[in-house]
């Protein structure tokens, strides 16, 4: 074995061994993918002003996939046909003039928090292609497609320009999404591109989160040493890999294969501060059944740790129901109201409650949103709701959001915007910009061409 000096430089190098180069290669698993994800952080700072800039330290993007319907939550239309506006009646809410979904009669007590985005419009009705454009901010390598797979070629997802441009310090990565990675049963390409570090790497992909923290026993993976390493071990290993980052000549490892990024993975390890995040049993029972005692409310309780903790964006996906999410084509009402919004409603306005409780709501951005939107006219055959990207909704809050407003209109219909349209690009810009990152800002890809992170406007009107 290697004899390492003080200095931390290598006397008697030997070549190490096959099966020693293998068992130091199993550190690479070991917990987090952190060896890349600290490899990939590389600071950079932007150059824009502007009310908001730099408000948020962090971010928690509430992605509720399948599209829900604009018109059965955030912007009903009590006036139009009953094949329009549905059968759910409207309830006031602390904003004056405002109005929201009878189901939502949490969420209408939080609306002096919230800034309500009634004209997001985009001209995509796929699932796949339009996921990538909410959560990179861009259109899609094949845009209008369910067919496209994620791919190296897509753009990387806001946490990963988050973890490239401004990177946390400590144990703790940048990035981190739950509680899956998104596909849907109906797609042909099955998983949504976008939820990657795309053309930036896998060293840039957001840490993931999988299963139920709901669940009795829910455990994240990767985090604390597997069995049958205990720290003398791991030590032992950490001094392999330092000797075989000083040039091991050896088939499939080169020079430099490991580096201090290495090191700081295996920190995170036996990092306390890093398992801790990550621990809901340690949350007062009462705060988890507020939020509810469900995957999605449990799944917003633990972003709400893990930004207390310095996580910088944690995307909180809605969750594989077995059931096509909101994407409610048929039984839309009866869906809607037993089994999407009162778990939406609940967690959401907890996390509310609870980011300003703790004195964390105002440097942390909320985002509430979907893919797209319902079809104004219902299904007759299946009351159901079809896509509609032309006009749907989102909400926003905290991260310096000035509360109690409406940003856009839509028509009589909820069918198009009628004044200030909204796209996933600007909704985009507006995260980097609360998070103090330019979105003019230039990255440059693997062949060294200069890309714009971002092409969207912030909306800085939110802002107060």
């Amino acid at each position: 074995m290697a004899d390492l000096g003080a200095n931390g430089g290598c006397r008697g190098f030997r070549h190490p061994s096959r099966r020693e180069a293998l068992r130091a290669g199993v550190l690479g698993s070991l917990g987090l993918g952190l060896p890349e994800l600290f490899r990939a952080r590389a600071r950079g700072e932007g150059s824009s002003s502007g009310p908001g800039f730099g408000r948020a330290k962090s971010c928690i993007l509430i992605f509720q996939w399948g599209g829900p319907s604009q018109l059965d939550t955030w912007d009903p239309k009590p006036d139009a046909p009953s094949e329009i506006r549905g059968e759910f009646a409207t309830i006031a809410t602390r904003t004056p003039g405002l109005r929201i979904s009878e189901h939502f009669p949490l969420l209408a007590a939080q609306t002096h928090r919230l800034a309500v985005v009634r004209s997001m419009s985009h001209g995509d009705p796929a699932h796949l292609s339009t996921a990538h454009r909410l959560l990179t901010g861009h259109l899609a390598p094949t845009p209008n497609s369910d067919s496209a797979p994620p791919s190296p070629g897509d753009w990387p997802h806001l946490g990963s320009l988050v973890s490239k441009l401004r990177p946390t310090r400590g144990a703790v990565p940048t990035a981190v999404t739950m509680p899956w990675t998104v596909a849907h049963p109906a797609a042909p390409g099955g998983k949504a591109p976008g939820q990657h570090g795309g053309w930036l790497g896998k060293g840039f992909d957001p840490f993931r989160v999988e299963g139920d923290p709901n669940a009795p026993g829910f455990q994240v993976g990767g985090l604390g040493l597997p069995e049958g390493v205990d720290a003398g071990r791991l030590g032992g290993r950490r001094d392999l890999l330092a000797g075989l980052s000083k040039g091991a000549d050896i088939p499939g490892v080169g020079p430099g294969a490991w580096d201090g990024f290495q090191g700081r993975a295996l920190d995170a390890l036996v990092s306390a501060e890093a398992r801790g995040a990550f621990q809901l049993d340690r949350e007062d029972p009462k705060i988890r059944d507020r939020y509810g005692r469900n995957i999605h409310g449990q799944c917003l309780l633990l972003a709400r740790r893990l930004v207390e903790a310095g996580v910088g964006l944690a995307t909180v996906n809605w969750h594989d129901d077995g059931r096509n999410f909101w994407d409610t084509h048929g039984d839309n009402f009866n869906r809607l109201k037993r089994d999407l919004m009162p778990p939406a409603d609940r967690g959401f306005a907890a996390l509310l409650d609870d980011l300003d409780a703790r004195g964390l709501l105002d440097e942390t951005l909320v985002v509430w949103a979907g893919e797209f939107g319902r079809a104004p006219r219902i299904t007759a055959a299946n009351a159901g709701r079809e896509h509609w990207p032309r006009c749907y909704s989102a909400a926003l809050a905290g991260g310096g959001i000035a509360g109690g407003q409406v940003h856009g209109a839509s028509d009589r219909w909820a069918a198009y915007p009628s004044r200030d349209p909204v796209s996933p690009e600007d909704l985009g810009a507006t995260i980097l910009h609360a998070l103090g990152i330019d979105p003019a800002t230039e990255v440059r890809d693997p062949l060294g061409r200069p890309l714009q992170i971002n092409t969207g406007s912030p909306l800085t009107p939110l802002f107060a």
